[in-house]
């Protein structure tokens, strides 16, 4: 068999199909084109032929270009302005929810000094923490300005990363709202001022505008309010706290920081510490021999005596966690309306008198209205100027079996099959409204026992949340602020259903029929539910109560008089908070209608009450 062969054409056939692959190629192209199909000679058309990449870097290049147009223009239109008011703040002016005046506070303790009073080490310890290249940069960070102005347009607030000539530019030349219109002056004086000042005489500017808490401005005032003492005596360590503290004055002082807090500001303070050593500024030797310079107790202001500075407090606490900086409220101007009623604020002040006639024993108390969220009284102690820590927000003392009930609400949604798997009692605690670093949750072991240290504030939040059907409650007790056209607040109290109905009302049903537990609430001739108890370590008495309106925590804690220390009270039993609780909301409901609660989703199982509340 003869084998096939292809038969290759001649040179001129060839030339002849190449020809024709080329022509139809051609053809091909002017229907379909490079980048897909169009008629035949229709040029792109839609959006395309707005995106090519030569169009996208002439646009890139066209908005540099008026960005750097528009920059040149604002650097010349804007001068460095006149120092701010701020040496002429107003007061802050405090109000009971009706309108009464509470309290008026704007005293500026301030005391300008020459940069060469600052120890040179305490200067560096500034610089650390702030603006390690302060010594070289223009005055700015760019990539600090372009996070602030992105979190200020995203409404993010206030943004780390600005310099200490930005910041010393917000504190004398500006004010310390957050708007971009004011970020975009900060950015440009900053830079003018670079220019016109010598680094020193910027370090100096700001060591005297700095807001350091504890009414001090600046670093004179700072010395005395902290450590006792003036500026030119202050330690490395105690520059580097007061450097450390500028951050969050409200959050970082010493004396009422949560032990959270005191975690926070103990880490920046070696942060600042590390930086020195790693410019070259301290010695790694000395460094490591440093320890903490524990601050003196503050002097509270006078003026806010009683419970009016305890009020004051908590509603700046309030305020700065809601995004109002310590500065904008230092400088005044503000109206702040509390949510206090000053009738129930008055009752509560006279049922705790009689009960507190132990020097070594502090008492506090909270009620807050569970279907608003609103604190309507707040007992901190015998007096603020005499016991500047407030016992109603502070969080160093355990629970006890007040913490009982959270115990069984885990049980209660583990049983429902909550979210689909276990949940653990931190996780329930949290979703009530204690905070998730509270001290003795996250020990599994020890957490049922009521280990955990909650303050009395958060704890009638967590029982407003029961008393809610579930629904969270923060307590708010801040109405309103205004200052101008500016108004600023927490948000809303009441939030999503964090546990079920059912869990809820059976909590609920439970303590109405706690008979063998506190009788406090008998007394009121009303419905209402309540479990008393004594922490471990004998150093706490509580009672938390409540009707379908009210809810009220009080607590009584050992702390030597002299020493400020925990100690075990004297008086280990329940009766006093029970009493107190009693004689307060049989005045607090007097003109309230009884009401009963509305437990229809309870579980049946509460007919018996359940052995958690028999403790």
């Amino acid at each position: 068999m003869a084998l096939r062969t292809r038969r290759e054409p001649d040179g001129a056939a060839a030339r002849e199909e190449t020809a024709g692959v080329r022509t139809r190629r051609r053809a091909k192209r002017g229907t379909q084109g490079k980048w897909g199909k169009r008629g035949n000679g229709v040029k792109r058309t839609g959006l395309r032929r707005f995106f090519t990449w030569r169009r996208i870097l002439a646009y890139f290049i066209a908005l540099c270009a008026l960005l750097v147009g528009a920059f040149a223009l604002l650097f010349y239109l804007i001068d460095i302005p006149k120092a701010n008011a701020l040496a002429k703040a107003e007061a802050n002016v405090y109000k009971y929810s009706d309108g009464t005046v509470l309290a008026r506070t704007g005293d500026i303790n301030r005391e300008s000094v020459p940069l060469n009073r600052v120890p040179k080490a305490v200067q560096h310890a500034f610089v650390a923490a702030e603006n390690k290249t302060f010594y070289d940069d223009p005055g700015i960070d760019p990539v600090g300005v372009v996070r602030g102005l992105v979190n200020t347009v995203t409404g993010k607030g206030t943004q780390g990363g600005s310099t200490i000539t930005q910041q010393y530019v917000k504190n004398y030349y500006l004010s310390q709202e957050q708007t971009v219109t004011r970020k975009v002056k900060e950015l440009i004086i900053s830079l003018k001022v670079d220019q016109r000042n010598s680094k020193d005489d910027i370090l100096a500017g700001y060591l005297n505008t700095s807001y350091f808490g504890r009414v001090a401005y600046g670093v004179q005032a700072a010395a005395r309010a902290y450590y006792d003492k003036d500026v030119e005596k202050l330690t490395v360590a105690e520059g580097a706290y007061l450097a450390a503290l500028v951050q969050a004055p409200s959050q970082y002082d010493w004396a009422v920081a949560t032990p959270a807090a005191q975690r926070l500001v103990t880490r920046r303070w070696n942060y600042v510490l590390d930086n020195m050593v790693d410019m070259g500024w301290l010695d790694a030797g000395e460094r490591r021999a440093l320890r903490f310079p524990v601050p003196i107790a503050p002097r509270p202001a006078q003026g806010l005596g009683g419970q009016a500075g305890y009020l004051v407090d908590a509603a700046r606490n309030e305020l700065v966690a809601a995004g109002v900086s310590d500065q904008e409220l230092a400088a005044g101007g503000w109206t702040i309306t509390l949510n206090i009623d000053p009738d129930k604020q008055r009752a509560l002040e006279r049922a705790m008198k009689p009960a507190l006639r132990d020097a070594d024993t502090q008492g506090a108390a909270a009620s807050v209205d569970p279907e608003s969220g609103r604190v309507l009284a707040l007992y901190g102690g015998r007096d603020y100027t005499k016991h500047y820590l407030s016992n109603a927000t502070r969080a160093d003392y355990q629970v006890g079996p007040v913490f009982l009930p959270v115990v069984t609400a885990t049980a209660m949604e583990n049983k429902q099959g909550r979210k689909g798997g276990r949940t653990e009692v931190k996780d329930i605690a949290t979703a009530l409204g204690l905070p998730p670093d509270t001290t003795g949750l996250t020990n599994p072991m020890t957490v049922t026992l009521g280990l955990a240290g909650a303050s009395p504030l958060r704890m009638a939040g967590v029982y407003a949340t029961v008393d809610s059907h579930g629904k969270r409650v923060t307590p708010t007790i801040v109405k309103s602020a205004r200052r101008g056209d500016e108004t600023a607040g927490p948000p809303g109290a009441v939030g999503d259903q964090v546990i079920t109905r059912a869990t809820a009302d059976f909590l609920t049903a439970g303590l109405v029929k706690n008979d063998e537990g506190p009788r406090a609430a008998r007394t009121l001739a009303r419905p209402a539910a309540g479990i008393s108890g004594t922490s471990d370590d004998k150093k706490a008495a509580w009672y938390v109560g409540y009707t379908p309106d009210l809810v009220t925590t009080v607590a009584f804690f050992g702390e030597g008089a002299k020493s400020r220390k925990q100690i075990r009270l004297k008086d280990t039993g329940t009766d006093f908070p029970e009493k107190v609780w009693s004689v307060y909301m049989r005045e607090a409901l007097r003109s309230t209608p009884a009401s009963g609660f509305d437990l229809e989703e309870a579980f049946p199982a509460v007919a018996e009450p359940d052995p958690v509340f028999r403790r």
